[in-house]
């Protein structure tokens, strides 16, 4: 039986057509873009292209985008980059975080806070979404920078970005979210959004692993992490991965055309797979943040009175993840459901389903089928 893919979430295969603007890169066109040469400014010129193609996704100038290597290097250089300033100078401040973050603005935060930031964590509800009102509570005098993530990797919950970014700015308050998991699933556009910084990464929308970028609103302030050349405004010294990042302008290109008709496809093959399993599976079947507004391609879904990842284990040629690791005992350890409050025996049989493009119908009843087998055999 062939493997079926629902791990979306996690990577995206390339698609044929960035992986073909990419091969060139690889080989005949090798130089550095800083040179004088005609080969060097041909591949400056495919670079800036590739900027272009990134700001278009967004609506924004080529200027404000900066490329980087991964999302995590894009919410670091946004975080401390901000924060760096205030921390050098030993000047009162303070940020804050939601408590579902990813790693990388979560480490972030916690890094600073080792530099003497101090370092607030606003919770969540139920459904996994961030009130306004417990983000205005958690402000202070000396509040420099906020990071709410745009859409959670985990249950696919959407945060309400721009009522939260318009709270900071009437205060003066920069703005960052973590955007890597909706960029190129849903429209963003930073602008609409109030947000002062952004981050993407092309693996999560059909393009190379080594792509990723920060938007920068223009005149925001903000210091480099790596330090030498004058690269990507001197924001980002080294030498450019000019493959990938061309492989990210073409992908942000072919993900920008056709964000509407794939989440059109999306949303039903996810309705699909819910109809399929909860008619299978009547007896407590959670699905985690059903309530809030959500990424159109992700099910977290809790299997009743088993461990997610013995299901998994049954059900090989199915790539998914459970919502975390699971501890000794079968136990799940995902911050993120624990910060929903969600009770202990609806974490253990959670299972992320993550959709993509080449996901079909046929996949999502397959996978229904096979996961449905795999929770009634842990049953009896």
């Amino acid at each position: 039986m062939k493997s079926i893919f629902l791990d979306y979430n996690a990577t995206t295969p390339i698609a044929p057509s960035v992986q073909e603007a990419m091969l060139p890169f690889m080989a005949e066109f090798f130089a550095c873009p800083d040179g004088m040469y005609a080969g060097s400014r041909a591949i400056d010129e495919s670079l800036e292209d590739a900027r272009g193609q990134v700001a278009h996704l967004l609506n924004v100038t080529s200027d404000e985008i900066i490329f980087c290597a991964t999302g995590t290097e894009s919410c670091n250089l946004a975080i401390k980059g901000v924060m760096s300033d205030y921390v050098a100078q030993r000047t009162p401040c303070h940020m804050v975080i939601s408590a579902v973050e990813h790693a990388a603005v979560a480490g972030s935060a916690a890094f600073c806070q080792k530099m003497g930031c101090e370092v607030t964590v606003v919770p969540v509800d139920r459904q996994g979404v961030v009130h306004p009102d417990d983000l205005l509570e958690a402000l202070t005098p000396h509040t420099k920078l906020v990071s709410v993530m745009l859409a959670n990797d985990e249950t696919g919950v959407l945060q309400p970005i721009r009522q939260l970014a318009n709270l900071c700015r009437e205060r003066g308050i920069l703005f960052h979210s973590d955007a890597c998991q909706a960029a190129g699933k849903i429209h963003i556009n930073p602008r609409q959004l109030g947000v002062d910084l952004l981050s993407l990464t092309a693996h999560k929308f059909y393009g190379p692993k080594g792509g990723a970028a920060l938007y920068i609103r223009e005149g925001t302030p903000v210091q480099p992490l790596i330090h030498g050349s004058g690269a990507e405004h001197s924001l980002r010294a080294g030498t450019e991965n000019i493959m990938a990042w061309v492989g990210m302008g073409k992908a942000a290109n072919l993900v920008g055309r056709s964000i509407d008709a794939a989440n059109e496809k999306l949303s039903g093959l996810v309705k699909l797979f819910t109809q399929k399993l909860t008619t299978s599976i009547p007896d407590r079947l959670v699905i985690h943040g059903a309530k809030a507004e959500r990424l159109p391609n992700t099910l977290c879904i809790n299997f009743p009175h088993v461990s997610g990842q013995e299901i998994l284990r049954r059900v090989p040629e199915i790539c998914a993840a459970t919502s975390a690791s699971d501890t000794v005992g079968g136990r799940n350890s995902s911050s993120v459901l624990a910060a929903m409050n969600v009770p202990e025996k609806d974490r253990q049989g959670t299972i992320r389903l993550s959709i993509g493009w080449y996901t079909s119908e046929e996949d999502v009843i397959q996978a229904a089928e096979l996961l449905i087998h795999a929770w009634e055999s842990l049953r009896h």
